[in-house]
């Protein structure tokens, strides 16, 4: 993407104080919910308020969303308090409206992000448009899915653009309902340092009582801004009810996050740090000298069941090694997310090492 710098420009312009906020309900279900939600959320540190107006769902039968009548509803949000609006839109015929209603941010939905098809669909009705539009990371993890979707709409010249950071689907069962994978997101970060970066803590976690903690997480990792699903009476919402958090908690969240500033002149603090980023360096390189032993070792296994046309993997042993490994790792207060990952990776590149011996 050219002209990084001109996709923070928008950021840039709000002057705030804070992070971004954007909050409100997963579905917006009645005129009466979206505006008692909205004036909640009046002269809070919220900046765009968030509703879903078509929902796409897993599976049919469920709330779908009130549709275009919804957007009606966001006018009058704007109206009535002064909030700027926000929607998901999944196809040509939602951008059309969505402009139509004036809402002032769209964003792209991590099941749309996906497919290129769709994504193009939705760029070429957006083209030209001084809209805010952010990207959600596509439901796997895969990088360069996500960023094609953004340099689709920057090649449709969006200039306003940003994304979203919701977590990952996957087939083990976590704490989350969407996996951070934050590594992927520190990533991107990495590569476009000048496009905003939003956390949506709702859809990572799943869970309201986790929402301050991925949110802290968020702001630690220099993220712009929160997207943070808000209503009145969680529970009893329409959709994804367990993830809402009330107007008054989102409040109180804010004002218990902690702003972390991302450096400082102290010349006793840069002294420590760069003494414990050395101590660090040398650590990381004694764990690649052990791996790398480690897999001369596996090399060595590989030859011996060669000789003997014995089968790579031995599932008993490797159960026995992870469950053992989860034990030992409690005692480094390594959690069993982290071991788990860490050594089916060593176990898979193990694998490969001895596949390419027997397959010699």
């Amino acid at each position: 993407m050219e002209n990084k710098k001109e996709l923070r420009s928008w950021l840039n312009d709000l002057n705030l104080d804070h992070p971004l906020v954007i909050a409100g309900p997963c579905s917006a279900e009645t005129e009466e919910q979206v505006l008692k939600i909205a004036h909640e959320l009046k002269n809070t540190d919220v900046n765009y308020y968030r509703a879903g107006i078509w929902k796409p769902r897993t599976r049919p039968g469920n709330f779908e969303g009130v549709g275009a009548l919804g957007l009606k509803w966001l006018q009058k949000v704007k109206a009535e308090t002064g909030l700027k609006t926000a929607t998901e839109v999944a196809n040509r015929a939602h951008v059309e409206l969505a402009l139509e209603h004036d809402i002032d941010l769209l964003w792209i939905g991590a099941r749309s992000t996906v497919s290129p098809f769709i994504v193009q669909e939705i760029a070429d009705a957006l083209n030209g448009t001084d809209k805010i539009v952010l990207v959600k990371n596509p439901v796997n993890p895969d990088l360069a899915l996500w960023l094609g979707a953004v340099e689709r709409l920057a090649t449709a010249d969006i200039k306003n653009l940003g994304v979203i950071h919701r977590g990952f689907s996957s087939y083990e069962k976590t704490k989350y309902r969407n996996t951070p994978e934050w590594q992927m997101a520190i990533e991107l970060q990495t590569k476009f340092p000048d496009l905003p970066l939003i956390n949506d803590p709702s859809h990572i976690t799943g869970n309201r009582d986790m929402i301050f903690d991925v949110s802290q997480t968020a702001l630690d990792l220099n993220f712009d801004g929160l997207m943070i699903e808000t209503h009145f009476d969680p529970d009893n919402a329409w959709s994804d009810a367990a993830q809402q958090v009330t107007p008054a908690s989102l409040i109180q969240i804010m004002k218990d996050l902690k702003i972390r500033k991302e450096s400082t002149p102290e010349a006793d603090y840069n002294d420590q740090l760069q003494n414990l980023r050395a101590q660090i360096d040398v650590m990381d390189n004694q764990l690649l000298d052990t791996l790398g032993k480690r897999m001369k070792v596996a090399e060595g296994i590989g030859s011996l069941k060669k000789q003997k046309n014995v089968a790579v993997l031995q599932s008993k042993r490797w159960n026995e090694i992870l469950g053992k490994m989860v034990l030992e790792g409690e005692q480094y207060n390594l959690s069993e997310e982290f071991i788990l990952k860490l050594f089916k990776a060593i176990h898979q590149e193990s694998i490969n090492h001895q596949e390419k011996i027997l397959n010699k």
